[in-house]
């Protein structure tokens, strides 16, 4: 069964396939690239091309531009032509269309005048999400929002024109999310959600997610310059072209860092994207192939005591400076739909290898005077298939839709974990004399799940709609072993009820109450693990799939001429989640915990040229039971940031030619670091800022700044114990307990030139 669906899944991706599908593609009109999804009936008019796009607007206008464009139901015989309405800033309005407060999507010219100091802050458009770094440059970032130290990416669904990013049962961490393939210049759009809901997310989604929408086609080509402080350099080239009757797009990115660390991190990395689409929003389809490998050095998060303890050493000094990794990641996918006043059809196949060595030293001297340098590795094939179908009707005469859903998704993993030594595999000495084995554990994990989904929104009255889904999640694990008592297979399932009611709107305000059960996954490794192979010691497995529960209370306005504001109060009950493990530098299952809070989203365009934004995010968390820690007992959940605030303010002079610039400040407040909170992290503030000159057309100049204010703060804080090279050691000491962080970078710039033709 397990290799003839690994085989499946891979048939499934093969772009052969697709020929056979061809004859079902109509040859439609090229002009009215647009994509179709749907909410209550009416057809949600967004880009798939970015030649148009809706879900709001810059002028205060986004509230009518939905409504007006969501109500472009296709005539089931005639042939017609869409309105193009674009939108430029961000749509948290969506009136009659959203299914829940929080959800909500941002426009292209966001990222046009967005400061970014690396890729993976393109999620920080999300309001109340917070985008670090602990290691170099290279690894995939960290992520906090709700009241979660999401580590790299669990309970935080991402995906790629609808590919998912999440990888289970990764080397390093589960949910692993690696966003360093991504180029920014090419986003369309970026669509997020979040809470348990919505009957079309499943694992990783209990605290949020997005999907990235790339264009489809450049109404320019791009070729881009950058330079700046720390050996910052790089490279892009972008460009379309109307091939037969679509369009192809195709991208390369070369990029440089040191940054401004010791010993550089000397990142280097080479994106490709090559897609093909054509057909338009009725009917469709495309096809997507990128390309990343990526190489790097490390500056891990330090000891804090180090500063004092280590003669000359600094913030920007590492205590390993042989950290490092690299990694790859090859994916093909296609996409096609089609669409008429009755029904909708969705189908989206995809196929990824991905590849990753990377050499991490949290710990330093504790287990071996030869140092706790480890290696985790993670090779993957993956197949997917996503395919829904809505049929358009009604109920006692009220407009209805019904929805049936399928995903289903194979991992064959290759996990390893190694004891290193300047990053070679070698058997070490601990301090009492005992060899540790350079390998801790090989595995072979076959990961599966099958996702069958509905979902049902009827409007019932003027005033009033329902959304409602029930979804279902199969997962299957079988995982071989080094050692034989962790091997085994498992399975399990998990049903999921969720849905929304929806008021109003009354004087441009819409009101919401959405609730559902969702869940996330655990490591395949860890539900058939018995033994733990560091120390021998017998473990409980973990659950498969554990619960989540929320429920959220909001509302959402464009009530104020040129603002877009919604308020959001929410909670979420998990029955356990992954926390960070300093002295295995990984994750492990722990107790319940809860969430709660209110979120605050602000988007103002007083004018085509002028917008302010200001997102205000605060909660609490904590376990549901007293748990210990390092010595410590309580109920506090280390690492769980409880207050964050993003705000900016952006101007452009409108045409070809003129200024722009932006202004931005970004604040994520102190966070627990032990369960009593008897040790606390401190606050992190960075203002940065983006202003360029277009002198035409063709040519723009601009330049970005960092932390501006030179800030001395920290990305991220852990407290674990650690052993420092001068530090003593015997057989029974147990290391010595300490804040180890990551300094944020200092004042940086960088200069881009760009020529669009």
């Amino acid at each position: 069964m397990k290799y003839a669906f690994s085989m499946l899944a891979i048939i499934l991706v093969l772009p052969m396939n697709f020929v056979a599908l061809l004859p079902l593609f109509a040859a439609t009109d090229n002009s009215d690239n647009i994509e179709v999804g749907s909410s209550t009936s009416n057809m949600a008019v967004v880009d798939s091309s970015n030649q148009s796009e809706v879900s709001g607007n810059t002028t205060g206008n986004s509230t009518e531009a939905v409504q007006e464009s969501t109500n472009l139901t296709p005539p089931a015989t005639e042939a017609f032509h869409l309105p193009e309405v674009t939108v430029y800033g961000r749509a948290d309005s969506l009136l009659g269309v959203a299914g829940a407060a929080s959800e909500g999507t941002v426009g292209i010219e966001v990222f046009e005048y967005r400061t970014l100091s690396r890729p993976g802050e393109v999620l920080e458009t999300v309001p109340g999400v917070i985008v670090t770094q602990h290691s170099g440059a290279g690894k995939a970032n960290q992520f906090f929002l709700r009241g979660f130290n999401l580590d790299h990416g669990t309970d935080f669904a991402t995906s790629i024109n609808g590919v998912p990013v999440n990888l289970p049962t990764h080397g390093h961490g589960q949910g692993y999310s690696d966003l360093n393939f991504m180029i920014p210049e090419l986003i369309g759009r970026v669509d997020f959600r979040k809470g348990v809901y919505y009957a079309d997310l499943g694992d990783f989604s209990s605290a949020g997610a997005a999907d990235i929408k790339y264009v489809d086609f450049l109404p320019q080509s791009i070729a881009q310059v950058e330079v700046g402080n720390f050996g910052y350099e790089r490279g892009l080239f972008a460009s379309s072209h109307h091939t037969g009757s679509g369009n192809l797009l195709y991208a390369v990115e070369l990029f440089h860092n040191d940054g401004p660390w010791t010993e550089p991190d000397d990142y280097k990395k080479i994106n490709g994207v090559l897609s093909y689409s054509r057909g338009n929003a009725w009917s469709g389809y495309s096809v997507n192939a990128m390309s990343y490998v990526g190489d790097w050095n490390a500056t891990d998060q330090i000891a804090q005591r180090a500063l004092n303890a280590v003669p000359g050493f600094g913030r920007f000094d590492s205590l390993d400076s042989s950290d490092g990794g690299d990694s790859q990641r090859h994916s093909f996918s296609a996409e096609w739909h089609r669409a008429d006043a009755d029904s909708a059809t969705k189908v989206l196949l995809y196929g990824l290898y991905y590849d990753l060595d990377l050499f991490s030293n949290l710990t330093y001297f504790l287990d071996s005077p030869q140092g706790d340098q480890i290696e985790q590795e993670d090779k993957r094939g993956v197949g997917g298939l996503k395919v829904s179908h809505t049929w358009y009707g009604d109920i006692l005469n009220r407009d209805m839709e019904n929805t049936v859903g399928l995903q289903i998704r194979s991992d064959s993993i290759k996990n390893g974990l190694f004891q290193t030594v300047d990053r070679h595999r070698t058997d070490k000495v601990d301090y009492d004399g005992e060899t540790i084995s350079k390998t801790t554990r090989v595995d072979d994990v076959w990961e599966a799940s099958l996702s069958p989904y509905v979902e049902n929104k009827v409007q019932w009255m003027d005033k009033f709609r329902t959304v409602f889904g029930l979804r279902m999640d199969y997962y299957y694990f079988d995982v071989d072993s080094d050692l034989s008592a962790n091997s085994g297979t498992r399975d399990d399932a998990i049903v999921s009820p969720k849905g929304s009611l929806v008021f109003g709107p009354w004087a441009k305000t819409e009101y919401y109450l959405s609730a559902g059960l969702g869940f996330h996954s655990n490591a395949g490794r860890g539900v058939t693990q018995h033994v733990d192979p560091k120390t021998g010691d017998t473990v409980e497995p973990a659950d498969p799939l554990v619960r989540t529960k929320g429920v959220e209370i909001g509302v959402r306005t464009t009530i104020v001429k040129g603002l877009q504001s919604t308020l959001a109060l929410w909670l979420l009950d998990m029955d356990s989640e992954l926390v960070f493990s300093g002295d295995a530098g990984s994750t492990e299952a722990s107790a319940p915990t809860r969430r709660y809070g209110v979120e605050w989203t602000n988007y103002y365009t007083p004018t085509k040229w002028f917008s302010l934004d200001a997102d205000f995010s605060f909660s609490h968390a904590e376990f549901r039971e007293t748990v210990v820690g390092e010595g410590v007992q309580g109920k506090h959940i280390p690492g769980a940031v409880d207050s964050v605030i993003s705000t900016g303010i952006s101007f452009h002079q409108p045409g070809e030619r003129g200024l722009f610039s932006e202004l931005r400040l970004r604040f994520f407040g102190p966070r627990p670091l032990t369960e009593d909170n008897s040790i606390r992290s401190g606050s992190t503030s960075l203002l940065s800022a983006k202003a360029g000159y277009n002198f035409n057309k063709n040519w723009t100049l601009s330049i970005e700044g960092f932390n501006l204010l030179d800030n001395r703060d920290h990305d991220i804080d852990y407290y674990y114990p650690s052993r420092l090279e001068s530090e003593a050691a015997g057989p029974d000491s147990g290391g010595y307990n300490d804040i180890h962080f990551k300094s944020v970078e200092p004042i940086a710039v960088r200069a881009a030139l760009t020529f669009r033709f």
